[in-house]
Parts: C-alpha cells; sequence; structure tokens
C-alpha cells in the first residue's frame, strides 16, 4: 500500500476559488483503494461554510518555530466521500472572508502551512510515501524537506510531486522579505534554486526540489518550455523535461450528467438530446429574458471575464457575433472592461444577449446543456474544464487550440465526419470569427452532420476514470 498525502490551498467542496479546487477534491476519490491510502491536508480557513467547520473533528495542537516566530498549529480531521481530510489551524493567518488576499500576506500565510503540514505529519500517525503539492502555495514542501526536516528519521525517503495548474502564479516576493519568513538559509536564494529574477519564486523551488513534476494537459506542458508560455521559467520546464509529464483534468462525472443534473428543465441522455436538448433551450431563453426562437444559434460563455480568456478577441468583433440569427449568454465577473462590455450590448441587444455579470453553480449548469455552441478563444488555458463540460452535455466546443483545449476538443472535418467541435489556430479575432461562422452554417444548413458531432462530443470519456491512471503510473514509477 503507497501512502500519498495531497497538499493544496483549495478542494471542493470546503473552498473554492478555480480549477485547483475541483482536481483536488475529485481525483483522490478515483485512485485504486486496493493500491493507494489517499488523504488530504488543507488551510482551515474561517470563510468554510460552518456545516463543514462543524463536523470536523480535532485530533492535536502543538507550537512550531517558523524562523524567528513562534507558532500554534491545530490539527483537525473530518471524512468525506470516503476520503480522510486534514485541516491545519490558525485563526491568525486563516481569517479573513477570501482564502487568498495580498501576496505579500499570502508569502506568510503559506510558509505556514507547508511547515505546519510537514510538522503534523508525525502526530497524525500518518507517513506519506508521496507528497502530492499543487501550485506555489505548496512550493516551500519539497525544499523544506531536503533542508530542515532531513534530520528526522522519519522524513527520509519522502518523495515529492509538484502539479501545476496555472504557470501565471508564482509566489514571487523580495529575497530578504522570504529569507525572514522562511526560515531557509542563504544557500538556497540563488538563480539555480530560489531567486528569479531578483526575487524569490515558491513555484519555482518547488519545481527544483521535487522528484517529479506534473501539469494540467500534454500540450501545456510542451508550450511551458517556450518563452511566450514559459512565464519566465520556461528554461528551467526545459531542464526538467525528462521529469515532466502533462495529464489532462479529469471532470466529476457524477456532479455533470445530464440525465440526472437537478439543474436542467430537461434530463437527457446520448440517446435522447434530439428531442429534449431543445426544451432545456427554451426554458433558458424565457428565464434570460431572450427571444423565444429555436432557430437562434445559441453561444454561451462561462469563465473569468480576463484578458487570458480572449475576450479581447470577442471585443474586437462582438458586433459581428451578436447578428440577427445568434444569440449571446455570459456568464462570470472579472475585469471591468469586458463586464461593462457585455452589459453594454444586452442593453442594445436584448432579446439576443444576456449578460450575467456574477457567478451561479446552477446556472452554469443550465447554460451548458441550453446553448447550442460554446466560446472559449483563450489566449492560453493550462486545461480548461468547461470545454469537457461542453462535451459532456453535448454542446459544441468553439475554441483557439492551445494547452488543454488543442487535447481535448477534435476538430470538425466534413470529409470525413470526424471530430467533437471547432477550433482555430492563430490568436486572431477573424479567424476566431470564420470558426463561429463555419459553426452556424453547419448548425443551420447541415442538421444531421451537427446532430452527429453531439453524438460524438458526448460519446467522449474525460472522467477521472482515464486520467487518474495516469497519475497512478507516475506515482508507481517513483516507488519504484
Amino acid at each position: 500500500m503507497t501512502n500519498i498525502l495531497f497538499l493544496a490551498s483549495e478542494c471542493v467542496p470546503f473552498i473554492k476559488t478555480g480549477g485547483l479546487a475541483d482536481v483536488v477534491g475529485s481525483l483522490p476519490k478515483y485512485l485504486d483503494k486496493n493500491k493507494y491510502d489517499v488523504r488530504v491536508m488543507l488551510p482551515k480557513y474561517m470563510c468554510m461554510k460552518p456545516e463543514y467547520m462543524n463536523a470536523m473533528k480535532y485530533v492535536t495542537h502543538f507550537y512550531m518555530e517558523l524562523a524567528w516566530r513562534r507558532q500554534y498549529v491545530g490539527v483537525l480531521e473530518l471524512e468525506y466521500e470516503g476520503i480522510k481530510f486534514y485541516f491545519i489551524d490558525n485563526e491568525f493567518y486563516f481569517a479573513g472572508y477570501a482564502p487568498y488576499g495580498n501576496i505579500y500576506e499570502d508569502i506568510e500565510k503559506f510558509a505556514f502551512f507547508d511547515r505546519a503540514a510537514l510538522s503534523a505529519l508525525p502526530s497524525i500517525g500518518f507517513r506519506p510515501d508521496i507528497i502530492h503539492c499543487n501550485d506555489w502555495q505548496t512550493g516551500l514542501v519539497p525544499v523544506y524537506l531536503n533542508d530542515v526536516f532531513q534530520a528526522n528519521e522519519f522524513y527520509r525517503g519522502i518523495k515529492t510531486i509538484m502539479t501545476i495548474h496555472n504557470l501565471k502564479f508564482q509566489g514571487v516576493w523580495d529575497k530578504k522579505t522570504v529569507m525572514d519568513i522562511t526560515g531557509l538559509s542563504e544557500y538556497y536564494f540563488t538563480a539555480d534554486k530560489m531567486e528569479a529574477y531578483g526575487d524569490a519564486n515558491y513555484l519555482k523551488i518547488g519545481i527544483v526540489y521535487a522528484d517529479y513534476v506534473t501539469t494540467v494537459s500534454e500540450t501545456y506542458a510542451e508550450e511551458i518550455k517556450m518563452p511566450f508560455y514559459g512565464e519566465g521559467l520556461d528554461g528551467l520546464m526545459r531542464a526538467k523535461s525528462n521529469r515532466l509529464r502533462g495529464i489532462v483534468n479529469g471532470l466529476d462525472y457524477d456532479e455533470y450528467n445530464p440525465e440526472n443534473d437537478r439543474f436542467l428543465a430537461k434530463t437527457y441522455s446520448a440517446m435522447t438530446f434530439r428531442k429534449e436538448k431543445i426544451k432545456n433551450k427554451r426554458a433558458f431563453q424565457e428565464e434570460l429574458g431572450l427571444a423565444k426562437d429555436d432557430r437562434k444559434f445559441m453561444i454561451g460563455i462561462c469563465s473569468r471575464l480576463t484578458d487570458q480568456k480572449g475576450l479581447d478577441l470577442v471585443d474586437c468583433v462582438i458586433e459581428e457575433i451578436c447578428a440577427e440569427d445568434t444569440q449571446l449568454v455570459v456568464l462570470g465577473t472579472g475585469e471591468e472592461r469586458y463586464e461593462n462590455l457585455f452589459r453594454h450590448f444586452a442593453w442594445k441587444y436584448p432579446d439576443r444577449v444576456s449578460a450575467n455579470i456574477f457567478y451561479s453553480n446552477d446556472r452554469s449548469h443550465r447554460l451548458y446543456a441550453s446553448c447550442d455552441a460554446f466560446l472559449m478563444p483563450s489566449l492560453f488555458e493550462p486545461c480548461g474544464l468547461s470545454q469537457l463540460m461542453c462535451l459532456r452535455y453535448g454542446t459544441i466546443p468553439i475554441v483557439r487550440e492551445t494547452g488543454g483545449l488543442k487535447d481535448t476538443v477534435i476538430p470538425y472535418n466534413e470529409f470525413n465526419n470526424s471530430g467533437t467541435g471547432f477550433s482555430f489556430a492563430n490568436y486572431n479575432a477573424h479567424e476566431m470569427l470564420a470558426c463561429i461562422r463555419y459553426a452556424k452554417d453547419v448548425f443551420f444548413d447541415r442538421k444531421r452532420e451537427w446532430n452527429k458531432l453531439i453524438d460524438r462530443a458526448m460519446a467522449e470519456d474525460y472522467s477521472w476514470n482515464s486520467s487518474s491512471k495516469k497519475y497512478e503510473e507516475v506515482y508507481d514509477m517513483l516507488m519504484s
């Protein structure tokens, strides 16, 4: 039996700001319980829902040195859906209304969490063979294991994996402060270790000291070796390329299932979508106050409204996208310029455009099920989960060929009747517009072909069943 501990700053259902939480909440459930004892450790944020806080059981507490500070560490546990979760408690660090705040506070908060997580292991009676770290917030774990914890026999031989969910976020702050916070010696603050462009970088040191590095799609693993996508660490990614692997995230097929989704007006399956899916579209048009018309091509966008998501391309050609035969539904929050862009077009074309500048889980499910197509023109996309949800619900994705979008959406080929969506290669607004128009052409004039696209999309399997096997291969290789 191999013992595996997941360390992360967020995890569904306890706390979520992005896709990291979905992965940490789902992957442990799908690993083979006969081969692996998998547990998860998180910070105990004060902003978690009371129902989870009240269910936690006290395990232990102790005091820990963090550089020159002496800090309280509480450990609580909770079993959820067959997985044991541990929570590191310290109200000084984990109070507040959100898991993340100012970067200079987060730098100290996660230095505390990383050291406390390792310090707590002997007292919870669990010695992991592998610690699976996620993103910069857990970047100090591999170096702490290599440094102060090496003196203790308990920690020797523990392997580490670092998973990069988005290379853009690296946990960067000035060297002097980080040296003071972490208690690490000057030895670690050099260009081949933690120093990057004059500052200290948590993600970099995690990658340098981890035994293996994974990221969330095969294409993204190749892209981050190039300067454009490498966010200043492309040289390091090339150096680590023999210990780097891309594994596409899975989707929780229990939560996202059109056959029993309680948020839908009408459930449907791969067998019944021809008759039943359209009923969701009609109900959604009514809910949003759009013109009720089966013959409108409904495009959905459910996303953070930021440049990374390719919304500057949408901005360029939005007037052409919002043609008379099209409806556009937007759900999400983000940069003010994009929020106001969609609000303006919803005001200008109230029967065609719906701007939902907030986030709603139940409305997102209805968007994935009701729209005809889904637009994701990302500048970069490490994995992306929205396109996987669309395939599951038979809503055809229109994507740019980058990262996980390239790995999961097969471009439609009219000559050999293959593909599960539409894609364009260059980051260009008119290339995106041509792709949308091509999709509309198939939707309006070749209905049989469109339905076959949906057949193929819904037949794809991006559940965790296949992705978890690839993670198991990595664990087995590290233990061999």
